[in-house]
């Protein structure tokens, strides 16, 4: 045992892919746990992955910016229902998010670094 809790390396480029790609696909659980799932699932695999790997930490950052920034689009487009846009703006975000998760995990699985468009860079 190691009393002094250091982080250890990953094992190999292969473990070290398959959580950047956790660090995007985990997003999708916000379509089964609409409260939070699509921001706590990366955030959960990044913080607890982060230290072990730059390019876990890199891709861990690059997906919370992106679902932290379609919550604020979500929130946005919920208020302009009541002007009607908001009922076309949803679901064209929830659609968006769909696939521009899937793309960023098939390029983490291929090695690397998808950036989002329409994100705000919250963690640099």
């Amino acid at each position: 045992m190691n009393p002094s809790r250091e982080p250890q390396p990953l094992p190999s480029d292969n473990q070290a892919r398959t959580w950047t790609v956790a660090c995007h696909a985990s997003a999708l659980l916000g379509f089964f746990v609409p409260a939070g799932g699509h921001i706590l699932a990366p955030l959960i695999v990044w913080l607890m992955k982060r230290a072990e790997s730059t390019e876990v930490d890199e891709h861990g950052k690059e997906s919370l910016n992106f679902q932290l920034s379609m919550l604020i689009y979500s929130i946005i487009a919920g208020i302009l229902m009541f002007v009607l846009i908001g009922f076309v703006l949803l679901p064209l975000l929830h659609v968006l998010n769909l696939v521009f998760v899937i793309i960023a995990s098939l390029r983490a699985s291929e090695g690397t670094l998808y950036r989002y468009p329409l994100t705000i860079r919250f963690l640099k």
